[in-house]
C-alpha cells in the first residue's frame, strides 16, 4: 500500500522542487498519482499560478509519437526533428509543462515521455531552466479500477511520484468559492456523499469532487436552486452527475434546505429559535460549518458576540465545548469578548465554561 498525502501537505513537498533547485537537472518531474475527479488537475493549475507561470498541458493519451517527438527534417545529409508547438515553447520559455494521463499513452509515446523525464530533453531539444513538468495518473494503489498502462520501476524512478488522498476539508476549502452554497452545506453536513472510496461497479455512475463541481455550475447557471424550483428538475440533473444515492440525499436536502439553519442566521440575525429542536448532531454540524467558514478568524462584531453568547448557552455541553475550541483557533479578541459575555437572559458565559471544564456547576 502506497503512503498518500493530502493536497496541502503535498504543496508543503514539493517546495523545494519548484523554489530550490540551482541547477536545471535539479528541477526533477512531478507525478500526481489519484483516482479519478479528486483535484489533481487543479492543484497542478494552482501550483502554475503561484510559481508565475503558463500551463502547456497535452493529455498523453491523445497524443501519437509524431506529436511528441515533432517531425523530421533532412538537411543535407543530416535529419533533425522539428518540435511541437507546445515542445517548442516548453523550450523557448519558462512553462509548467503538464502531461496527463501519461498511464494511458501508448507505449512508443511513453519511451519518449522516459526521454524527457530523464534529461529534460528530446531529440536534442532542450527544456527551458525554469520550465517544471508535472503528470498527474490514475495508476497507483487505484490503477486495477482503471484502464490504465503498469509503469514498470525504472519508468517510475524518473519521476517524484505523490500519491495523493485529499481530505474532505481539502474540498470544503476549496469550494467554500467556487460551488453554490446548497452543495456546499450539503457536503459539509453529508462527507459521504463526496465521493466513492470503494471499489466501482462497471458502468454505474459515482459523485466525485468534480462531478459535485460540475453540477453546480449547471444548477447555478438555470437558477435550479432558487427558491419554488423544480425538485424533479433537481434530482434528475443530479442523478446524472453524481448518481441516485447522492443524488436522492441532495434530493431531500434541498427541500428541506429552507428550514435549515445558517451562520448568518445565529450571528447576524440572532436567530436561536431556529434550533430549538435541534439534537447534538444538528449543533454539531452548524459547528462544523462555523469552522469552515473561518467566520472566527476576523473579529466579531458586537452584535454577533452577543447572538453567539445566547447560543452557546443553548448548547449540550459537548458541542459548546467544540464550539469553544473552533473560537480558539480563530481571532484571540472573540475567545476574550465571548468570555465576558453575558446571554440575553442573563447567565455569564464564564460560568458555563467552569461547568464544562469542572463539571460542576457554578
Amino acid at each position: 500500500m502506497a503512503a498518500t498525502t493530502d493536497f496541502k501537505n503535498f504543496l508543503r513537498a514539493i517546495q523545494p522542487i519548484l523554489l530550490a533547485p540551482t541547477r536545471p537537472e535539479d528541477r526533477f518531474p512531478v507525478m500526481i498519482r489519484g483516482r479519478h475527479g479528486v483535484g489533481k488537475s487543479c492543484v497542478v493549475y494552482q501550483t502554475a499560478a503561484a510559481m508565475g507561470l503558463p500551463v502547456v498541458e497535452r493529455r498523453a493519451s491523445q497524443m501519437t509519437e509524431g506529436d511528441l517527438v515533432g517531425l523530421p527534417v533532412i538537411e543535407g545529409n543530416v535529419t533533425t526533428f522539428n518540435p511541437p508547438d507546445w515542445f517548442k515553447q516548453a523550450c523557448d520559455e519558462p512553462v509548467l509543462l503538464f502531461l496527463d494521463e501519461v498511464d494511458r499513452a501508448t507505449a512508443e509515446v511513453r519511451q519518449g515521455i522516459f526521454e524527457l523525464t530523464d534529461s529534460r530533453k528530446l531529440n536534442g531539444h532542450v527544456l527551458h531552466p525554469e520550465t517544471l513538468v508535472f503528470a498527474a495518473v490514475n495508476g497507483g494503489e487505484h490503477g486495477e479500477q482503471y484502464q490504465v498502462g503498469e509503469m514498470d520501476p525504472a519508468e517510475l524512478d524518473r519521476w517524484t511520484v505523490f500519491d495523493v488522498e485529499p481530505t474532505v476539508e481539502d474540498w470544503l476549502g476549496w469550494a467554500k468559492d467556487n460551488v453554490h452554497e446548497v452543495i456546499w452545506d450539503f457536503i459539509n453536513q453529508n462527507h459521504q456523499h463526496l465521493e466513492h472510496s470503494d471499489d466501482f461497479e462497471p458502468n454505474k455512475v459515482y459523485p466525485s469532487r468534480r462531478s459535485w463541481d460540475r453540477l453546480s455550475e449547471c444548477l447555478t447557471g438555470a437558477s435550479l436552486l432558487d427558491e419554488g424550483s423544480d425538485l424533479g428538475t433537481v434530482y434528475n440533473l443530479t442523478n446524472a452527475f453524481v448518481g441516485f444515492e447522492a443524488a436522492v440525499a441532495f434530493r431531500d436536502f434541498v427541500e428541506n434546505y429552507e428550514r435549515q439553519v445558517t451562520v448568518e442566521d445565529i450571528l447576524d440575525k440572532g436567530n436561536i429559535a431556529k434550533t430549538e429542536s435541534f439534537g447534538i448532531n444538528d449543533h454539531s454540524a452548524l459547528v462544523e460549518k462555523m469552522e469552515a467558514t473561518e467566520i472566527f478568524k476576523t473579529r466579531l462584531s458586537d452584535v454577533q458576540t452577543q447572538n453567539l453568547a445566547d447560543y452557546f448557552l443553548t448548547l449540550p455541553s459537548e458541542v459548546a465545548m467544540k464550539l469553544w475550541v473552533v473560537l480558539g483557533q480563530g481571532d484571540i479578541e472573540n475567545t476574550v469578548a465571548l468570555h465576558q459575555a453575558t446571554g440575553s437572559n442573563g447567565r455569564a458565559v464564564s460560568g458555563y465554561i467552569v461547568e464544562l471544564l469542572t463539571g460542576e456547576e457554578s
